[in-house]
């Protein structure tokens, strides 16, 4: 499903929105170089997971059609500080123009994907699986959920319009947590119906309401145990709210069958990423 949605002309947008952003009407800069090839490396100054070839490619190409890069590594690849991940030549205007926004998009799309790695393998061991959040960065939405499972993590709903999620507010506008269920399952049309809750028995109402996916906000460890057992896999269960990567574990080891993380999208660390171009006019550039 999410393939649909990721298509290479969503990655064209998002470079041609990125490129007018940065250029607008001109590199002012780059006129200063001569036309002429030159070529150039990408390497990584730090461990982690290459995610955002696709925009990174897109973006040279826009500005160079004949533009060559070959790669040493792929998406969801982990990669080791001081690796060459890719080489590229083509015209120097414009390696130079796109040079910002090739590494913003390739390093904050590989921070993301380094950073859902962190948390899937903190959560190896047990059944439990770790979903993003529609906290991400603006217009980055598509290119971010990718990210994450590139880094072993799985995609929550992509946007509102995608699945159901009832929150406090919208079980308090419907009248009761059952009346809320009745009303999305009428029309959600076969997506996702996912309902939260913030206690144990209204834990207990969304079972006895027929609920199938179970958010719960905010339980402590215990309180979670307790949930997996009242549930005895009536609804799947879903753990959030304050879990980061020192407590995620003791989470998971609690039986719920899913763990959402707003953390690994919304703050994620770009990847120490730096293009040097290795033409004879120019040295090393970070």
């Amino acid at each position: 499903m999410f393939t649909s949605y990721l298509t290479p002309a969503v990655v064209e947008k998002a470079v041609c929105a990125a490129l007018e952003e940065d250029t607008g009407p001109g590199d002012l800069t780059a006129i200063l170089v001569p036309k002429r090839s030159v070529s150039a490396v990408l390497i990584t100054r730090e461990d982690g997971v290459l995610c955002g070839q696709a925009w990174f490619d897109a973006t040279f190409r826009r500005l160079d059609p004949h533009c060559e890069i070959q790669w040493h590594a792929q998406d969801s690849d982990r990669v080791s500080a001081g690796m060459t991940l890719c080489e590229l030549s083509g015209d120097a205007r414009a390696l130079l123009t796109g040079e910002r926004t090739a590494l913003n998009f390739v390093q904050v799309l590989s921070g993301t994907a380094t950073a859902a790695r962190r948390y899937a393998d903190q959560v190896a061991h047990t059944k439990t699986r770790i979903l993003d959040t529609r906290k991400t960065l603006p217009s980055l939405r598509l290119a971010q959920k990718y990210a994450v499972l590139c880094g072993g993590c799985q995609n929550h709903r992509l946007g509102l319009y995608d699945g159901v999620l009832i929150k406090e507010n919208h079980i308090a506008a419907a009248g009761s947590i059952e009346a809320a269920l009745r009303h999305a399952q009428k029309i959600a049309q076969g997506k996702l119906v996912e309902i939260e809750v913030e206690t144990l028995a209204e834990l207990d109402q969304a079972l006895a309401a027929g609920a199938s996916r179970i958010l719960l906000d905010n339980f402590s460890v215990p309180d979670l145990r307790l949930a997996v057992a009242r549930s005895h896999d009536q609804a799947q269960l879903e753990a959030s709210g304050g879990i980061t990567l020192e407590t995620i574990a003791a989470v998971a080891e609690t039986g719920v069958d899913f763990i959402s993380i707003g953390d690994i999208t919304k703050n994620a660390r770009a990847l120490d990423l730096s293009l040097r171009f290795t033409g004879p006019a120019f040295g090393g550039r970070g």
